[in-house]
């Protein structure tokens, strides 16, 4: 089996982790296993519609109403015939 070494670790966090082994009655390395397992063990769902995913996204910044432009007139279309 593999090994990882975690550098700089933050002392608190570092805290949270023991108490949290020590809840759950196992060794902080074990503990850690057990979070990597729970973190990694499932795909993140993507969205099915991008445009849906966007606006979920930046709705909690509300909306913008943005002013009405006048508008020209369509032209007519290029007639290929002639």
């Amino acid at each position: 089996m593999a090994s990882i070494t975690i550098r700089q670790l933050d002392e608190q966090l570092k805290a949270r982790l023991r108490l949290r082994a020590a809840k759950h009655g196992r060794s902080m390395e074990d503990e850690a296993r057990d979070i990597l397992r729970s973190a990694l063990s499932t795909e993140p769902s993507r969205p099915k519609n991008l445009a849906e995913a966007i606006r979920r996204r930046f709705a909690p910044l509300g909306g913008v109403d943005l002013p009405d432009l006048p508008r020209d007139a369509m032209r007519e279309p290029p007639r290929l015939d002639e």
